[in-house]
């Protein structure tokens, strides 16, 4: 590979970046709402001003948080925070800053989506192969109506019968939360054995759900794979059953999973919004979900950046390392 191609990648990835990126500042202000106006009478209905002069107050926040220029001017200050990281500060919960925001829900959001990503991947993976192996044992195929089953069911309703029958009715977990009220956050063996506690549930909604999607996808490109020229050759050399199935079959057929993978693994800041509302998990996706309640540019601006970078970055990582795994790809224009 070339570093023209390489700067090419990387050239791509920046206007894919800059795109996205202003379509992100721009949808928001569309909605027909002032989050600055909305937040003080939610405190005047509190009884937290009920004396002050509510215009003053508006155009004093709307200067502190830049909203009283034209929107041309805010997008080039947009631009430029961007460009140095500088995400900003919360509308709603001033005068917490973006980047700290985000930075407390990322380790939550990561550890969870990770793991039951990767987990999801190699168990569905390998099931989906043995699921159509001819080799493999027939207990394999009876698992396919249940993987059809569990890839049809959404996360968040999966993670509701959880919580019904193992947190409310038998009370083996805990309903809700990243770890206990009065927990300590001291990092210790017990902080992180509670935290994992906490994080069963949820991971076991995504994983039931997302090892169907992957082994039946894995299955349909293993039922194509053993019908090629190779597969049939290879089993007319007397090659071990494992050989074949790994060197031939999951070689082959797991291409197109790992372009999902990538994509998979770029969604993780946000995939799983939904399973952290039903669990009250404190992640990303919750953060992102409350932002939009709230209208909050900046929160908004700074999640869905992050997201945009992550899921841009795993595609040029995937579209690099793709001759890698397959040398019939090839990052040369064909001949005519």
């Amino acid at each position: 590979m070339t570093l023209a191609i390489i700067a090419r990648r990387l050239g791509l990835l920046a206007l894919v970046v800059w795109v996205a990126s202003t379509i992100n500042f721009f949808v928001p202000r569309l909605a027909p709402r002032n989050p600055i106006e909305d937040k003080l009478l939610m405190e005047l209905e509190n009884g937290g001003g009920a004396s002050v002069d509510l215009k003053s107050l508006l155009d004093a926040y709307n200067a502190k948080f830049g909203l009283d220029k034209p929107l041309l001017e805010q997008y080039l200050t947009y631009v430029g925070d961007t460009l140095r990281l500088d995400l900003g500060y919360s509308i709603a919960y001033y005068p917490s800053r973006t980047i700290d925001i985000v930075g407390h829900a990322l380790p939550w959001t990561i550890g969870l989506l990770f793991t039951t990503t990767i987990l999801g991947f190699l168990f569905g993976t390998v099931l989906g192969a043995l699921t159509v192996w001819r080799g493999s044992a027939a207990i394999y195929r009876y698992l396919v109506p249940f993987l059809m089953i569990f890839s049809a069911i959404p996360f968040y309703l999966i993670g509701l019968v959880l919580i019904y029958v193992f947190a409310f009715q038998l009370g083996w977990f805990p309903l809700s939360g990243g770890m206990g009220i009065q927990t300590d956050n001291t990092l210790s063996w017990s902080l992180v054995v509670e935290i994992l506690y906490h994080s069963l549930l949820p991971a076991f909604s995504i994983l039931l759900a997302t090892v169907g999607v992957w082994a039946l996808s894995m299955r349909g490109m293993m039922v194509t794979v053993q019908g090629e020229d190779y597969m049939t050759f290879a089993e007319a050399l007397g090659l071990k059953n494992r050989r074949r199935f790994v060197q031939y079959g999951v070689r082959n057929a797991i291409l197109p999973q790992l372009t999902q993978l990538a994509l998979s693994l770029g969604h993780i800041l946000s995939g799983s919004i939904l399973v952290e509302l039903v669990f009250g998990y404190p992640g990303v996706g919750q953060q992102l979900f409350r932002a939009i309640q709230h209208l909050d540019y900046f929160v908004i601006y700074g999640i869905v950046f992050l997201l945009i970078c992550t899921i841009a970055l795993a595609m040029l990582l995937m579209d690099l390392t793709y001759p890698l795994l397959d040398p019939r790809v090839r990052h040369t224009r064909t001949a005519r």
